[in-house]
């Protein structure tokens, strides 16, 4: 089974009055530097983070065989940049949430070199994991060691 969660579009204006945050998430991201700004983008990150771990409970709280749906699946939440005041496409987060049918050990945090890694590499990775493999994902440049 697979599911796509889509928040909003990349250029989105949407607003989420919900986060406490004043302007829309595309204008926001493009902070200029500037503190005030950089406080109201966090809003929206923290609120949609929120979110994140909302979904992550109900997923933890439906049994499933001998665990729960979050043991048995992976949850990719990201972003496309590192720093979207820049539109910089590199020392960009993503966290993996879920057991992936005991694939994936959590707990922990994991970095790796911004020159040479790429999305696509994590991608490549979670395809690995699930039994379908691909020689590359976009600008991959190989598998994400110790994941």
């Amino acid at each position: 089974r697979v599911c796509t969660l889509l928040g909003a579009r990349d250029l989105t204006g949407r607003s989420y009055p919900a986060s406490g945050a004043n302007g829309g998430f595309h204008g926001l991201s493009h902070h200029a530097e500037r503190p005030a700004t950089i406080a109201e983008y966090s809003k929206l990150n923290r609120y949609h983070v929120s979110m994140m771990s909302y979904f992550v409970q109900k997923l933890r709280a439906i049994p499933d065989g001998d665990g729960t749906l979050l043991d048995h699946s992976l949850t990719l939440y990201g972003t496309n940049m590192g720093n979207s005041n820049q539109h910089l496409h590199y020392d960009v987060p993503h966290i993996l949430v879920g057991g992936a049918n005991g694939q994936l050990k959590g707990g922990r945090h994991l970095a790796y070199s911004t020159k040479t890694v790429t999305t696509g590499n994590l991608l490549l990775s979670i395809l690995d994991m699930y039994g379908t493999h691909q020689d590359s994902i976009g600008d991959s440049t190989g598998r994400l060691e110790k994941l």
